[in-house]
């Protein structure tokens, strides 16, 4: 009697190197990648006081004697008012960051260019991209 169970399919060591470079991700940022959990949140926090700046600057339009048109036009005036949205930008793929490390060596002079060429080739052999 065959069991069935729910574990995936056991891989190859090359199919896991496949995957390695094609899903692990690096910081090509310029930065420590646990900056990150502090720099996500001090941008969020900067584009929403931007915005409350924003909006405190045509609040003061209405400041003095109480005139409806001018409240309501303030009022217009900040429902209109864009806010900047933020977004993260993804990492880099492993195989991308490994490549571009390689020919960043031989533009500095560290590697001759016949060798990294061949580790490209193999880089991307090994994620199954033509060389």
């Amino acid at each position: 009697m065959v069991q069935k169970t729910n574990r995936p399919p056991r891989r190859t060591p090359q199919e896991k190197k496949r995957l390695s470079y094609a899903k692990d991700r690096r910081n090509a940022y310029g930065q420590n990648d646990k900056a990150s959990r502090r720099g996500v949140q001090r941008r969020k926090s900067a584009l929403h006081r931007a915005g409350r700046h924003s909006a405190d600057q045509v609040l003061r339009g209405a400041l003095g004697p109480v005139d409806a048109d001018r409240a309501d036009r303030v009022g217009q005036n900040v429902l209109a008012l864009h806010r900047k949205a933020f977004a993260k930008a993804p990492d880099t793929p492993l195989g991308e960051f490994v490549e571009s490390r390689l020919r960043r060596r031989v533009a500095l002079g560290v590697d001759d260019e016949v060798t990294a060429l061949t580790r490209i080739a193999r880089v991307r052999g090994r994620q199954g991209l033509a060389a």
